[in-house]
């Protein structure tokens, strides 16, 4: 059966269980009543990257993409097999996934849900693809992973740090590797506490949509609970670009500490409007006035340049850690591409390897079978103790142990605290380590308010 048989077959069975009481259409035999969504009968599978190479977060997306093709190339059996070699599960051995050849398509997000869901939906009707990865903005992650549940594939989330992509828009087909909000908020308190004390003044700048409202609720409560008084939240949009009017306020709210809920060129325009306005050199309330944005990335670095000196904030990951993980898919991917890989990057590949290697042990790529693979076992990290430290425990991807909890389908594993450096050697020791943060400090439960309202719910494989 050729790809388009295989996908027309899939769309046939939407349209037939679209509306009660319509009849299955003469190919649904009993034989292939339990079929799934784009199952693969050729010699090769689909994969479908859904990344932003247009829009605010495109150099996310870019570095995204290039970590799927060398995911790609290494579950080939291409190139030297990067985390192939220092993963824990042994399942993988470079002979494509299952024994047939990885082949992918690629689309573009541009940052915006609809864009997303469109392009998602191309991939799994029109190419065939059975499994959907990608991301930088969660809004994007959110609406995509909710088509995967509905079209019957698994989704393996990229880069989205949105609380309610495991939260209250969790979905049984949604996985995710990259942190969240709450947990760059726990990570970053103590570190700020120790640095700028526990009486300060904070005054948000936020993106308006589901990542920033869940990163500023998240350090918001951090900071407060440490002694912080919130003057203001702002709110802006995810397409301004100049934030002057936004800064401006900010010099006569009397606040002494101005924290940036943005991502990607949101970010770069903000604060460098931030010191633009001589932010950086004022004193208020006695102390000197500081800025401070929860989650950022070397790429984001690299566009902000010398304005992001002394700037702390947290990542999920960091090319310069010494695991042997790392190590291996720097070497890879810099050999590739002549540079250091991003926490983009790096979730994106270990989301690829996760999935084929889910496979292998499933030994089916049924969404069910797979996504049962990826959270099985009664497994838990050490150290804590919690009804809900269970799921699939790993290594050897970069971040030490880490845990894809079966409850929400979320990975827990340390968090990197960092800080821009004041004076980086090369463009590619931009940001500098301040803390490794256990994972036991960043740890909640499913319950947590901050991740409450949504159900879980059952796998769906489309059939």
């Amino acid at each position: 059966m050729s790809k388009t048989d295989v996908t027309r077959r899939g769309m046939l069975k939407t349209g037939a269980i679209a509306g009660a009481g319509v009849a299955l259409p003469t190919i649904f035999t009993a034989s292939s009543a339990s079929a799934y969504t784009n199952e693969p009968t050729g010699s090769s599978v689909t994969l479908g990257f859904n990344v932003p190479q247009t829009g605010p977060y495109a150099d996310e997306g870019a570095d995204e993409l290039r970590a799927y093709q060398l995911a790609v190339e290494h579950l080939n059996g291409e190139g030297d097999g990067g985390m192939m070699n220092t993963f824990s599960s042994k399942a993988l051995k470079g002979n494509g996934i299952l024994g047939k050849k990885v082949e992918y398509v690629t689309g573009d997000t541009q940052t915006k849900s609809d864009a997303a869901r469109a392009s998602a939906k191309s991939m799994i009707e029109k190419d065939g693809a059975i499994m959907i990865t990608g991301g930088s903005s969660s809004g994007v992650a959110v609406a995509v992973q909710g088509l995967c549940q509905e079209a019957g594939v698994i989704f393996m989330a990229g880069l989205t740090h949105s609380n309610d992509t495991t939260g209250k828009d969790k979905k049984a087909n949604g996985y995710r590797h990259f942190f969240n909000a709450y947990m760059s908020a726990a990570a970053l308190a103590p570190v700020l506490e120790k640095l700028y004390g526990k009486e300060r003044r904070a005054y948000h700048l936020t993106a308006d949509y589901t990542w920033g409202w869940t990163q500023q609720e998240s350090i918001q409560a951090a900071t407060e609970a440490m002694g912080w008084q919130t003057v203001n939240n702002v709110l802006t949009p995810l397409a301004q670009t100049d934030f002057s009017s936004y800064i401006a306020p900010v010099i006569n709210s009397g606040a002494d500490v101005l924290v940036l809920n943005h991502y990607g060129g949101n970010m770069v325009n903000s604060l460098t409007n931030a010191v633009q306005f001589g932010l950086r050199e004022k004193q208020v309330n006695g102390k000197n006035f500081e800025i401070v944005v929860p989650l950022y990335s070397e790429l984001m670095a690299k566009g902000a340049g010398k304005n992001i000196a002394g700037i702390v904030g947290s990542q999920n990951w960091d090319w310069k850690l010494e695991d042997e993980g790392t190590k291996a898919f720097v070497q890879s991917f810099g050999t590739k591409y002549g540079f250091p890989p991003s926490q983009a990057a790096q979730t994106c590949y270990a989301q690829t390897l996760l999935y084929a290697d889910a496979v292998e042990r499933a030994g089916s790529f049924d969404p069910c079978a797979v996504g049962e693979a990826l959270v099985a076992g009664d497994s838990s990290l050490p150290g804590i103790s919690s009804d809900s430290n269970k799921g699939f425990l790993f290594d050897g991807l970069g971040n030490g142990q880490t845990l894809y909890r079966s409850a929400d389908h979320q990975c827990f594993k340390d968090v990197l605290v960092v800080r821009g450096a004041e004076n980086p050697s090369d463009e590619f020791h931009l940001v500098e380590i301040v803390e490794v943060t256990p994972v036991a400090q960043v740890w909640y439960e499913p319950d947590h308010p901050m991740f409450a309202g949504g159900e879980l719910g059952q796998c769906n494989p489309g059939a």
